[in-house]
């Protein structure tokens, strides 16, 4: 969350305070809040040399200095607590300072039900680096430029609410709408189809009641094996375009979702299995061009250890479009002609060294029917319980009309490095 003055703000403003009300008798009669940070440098370099356009981080899409702070307190019967980390950062590839709010939520837990309030981050799925019924905001910016994995997921400004009749876990979310943050022309050099010279207004969803985002996770055990529904009412996190007279207008349709996920040992490995289906109820019928097509999208995953410290997972993923018709018809001149049926794999690999203080890890994505890819490699060693240091690259190449071959002018290494307190 920045500190920019707007309508996500005001709302950020009503959940902490509610979260003022609901952590005050917590930290009132807590045993003790306990507070830990980090301090962390993290700087990513552009490969290759390339012409980029005016105003763009070119030759460094990420030089950044962060600081985390975190607190978290817990009242004397245990059944309340708060957490709270945020983020100083300033960096200089786009000369941006902020204070970030990572996560700010309180919670109240009984034996049979549990609530949380405030920014949290929520992760729903069985995929590695998929998403299916995981809806909720993402940070493709912090991927793409090697930041730590746990800067992937975005906090939501929720309401958690979780039950356990019997063996069953009921998990029920209220959030307010927050966008993936996605490739700019700040920091990534980017195919861009529409008309130039036109000026750009994104327009958010309302953050009153008729637009709050619901999703719903049912699951339980089968013997060894994990099965869980859901469901949610949602918006598409990355902007639909269209062109008007004057201008080019970003909204986030409605999305509705609804799938399932079934994971267990086979083999001396655990399989995975999600499935879900995208409904844009704004576009029924798959003629609004700026509007995904409705889409069933799966995977199936398969993790294993190979020998000691060394393990292996591969998935197969992908996107088949409704309306694919509808969709050709009414693709404007210019844009790539997407597969009806998307297929990606993906491998990743890890070995540890050294007593586990050295852990090397590779993930791949391999875009089959698109014929391009995306590689993720990286070494990490730790110095000590608070020290680390990490190399790596993003890696993007072939077809430039794919999804990840048209980032290849951004391909990238990094390094980072975190002392922890």
């Amino acid at each position: 969350m920045t500190a920019t003055i707007g309508q996500p703000a005001r709302a950020a403003a009503s959940v902490a305070a509610a979260l003022i009300t609901l952590t005050s008798p917590v930290a009132a009669r807590a045993e003790g809040v306990s507070w830990n940070g980090f301090a962390q440098t993290h700087v990513a370099e552009r490969t290759r040399r390339v012409d980029c356009p005016p105003g763009i981080a070119c030759d460094f899409p990420a030089a950044e200095l962060r600081g985390q702070l975190k607190a978290e307190g817990r009242n004397a019967s245990g059944n309340a607590d708060f957490v709270g980390r945020f983020d100083l950062l300033r960096d200089a590839a786009v000369n941006d300072t902020r204070v970030i709010t990572r996560e700010l939520y309180g919670d109240a837990t009984s034996q049979k039900a549990s609530a949380r309030l405030g920014r949290q981050v929520i992760t729903w799925g069985v995929g590695d680096l998929l998403f299916i019924n995981d809806t909720f905001p993402k940070d493709y910016v912090a991927l793409f430029t090697g930041e730590p994995m746990q800067y992937l997921k975005l906090g939501s400004d929720a309401l958690k609410l979780d039950a356990y009749p019997g063996s069953t876990t009921v998990e029920l979310v209220a959030a307010g709408f927050r966008p993936d943050h996605t490739p700019t022309a700040r920091r990534f050099i980017l195919p861009d189809p529409l008309p130039a010279g036109l000026p750009r207004r994104i327009v958010e969803p309302d953050h009153g009641l008729a637009d709050l985002e619901m999703s719903g996770r049912v699951s339980r055990y089968l013997g060894s094996w994990e099965l869980a529904g859901y469901a949610s009412r949602t918006h598409y996190r990355s902007p639909a375009w269209r062109v008007t007279g004057t201008e080019i207008v970003g909204t986030y349709p409605r999305l509705n979702t609804v799938g399932a996920s079934l994971t267990g040992p086979v083999a001396k490995g655990v399989l995975s299995l999600e499935a879900g289906y995208y409904d844009s109820p704004q576009d029924p019928e798959g003629r609004d061009p700026s509007i995904e097509n409705s889409q069933l999208r799966a995977l199936v995953g398969y993790s294993r250890q190979l020998w000691e410290d060394g393990t292996l997972g591969l998935q197969l993923y992908g996107e088949w479009m409704r309306d694919y018709a509808a969709y050709l018809q009414t693709l404007p001149a210019g844009f790539p002609v997407k597969n009806r049926l998307r297929k990606v794999a993906t491998v990743r690999f890890t070995q540890l060294f050294a007593h586990q203080t050295l852990t090397f890890n590779v993930f791949a994505f391999i875009g089959i029917s698109e014929k391009d890819h995306y590689i993720i490699p990286s070494l990490r060693y730790a110095f000590s319980d608070n020290v680390w240091a990490e190399v790596g690259g993003n890696f993007f190449g072939g077809n430039r009309s794919g999804q990840l071959g048209s980032l290849q002018d951004n391909s990238n290494v990094y390094v980072t490095v975190r002392y922890a307190f």
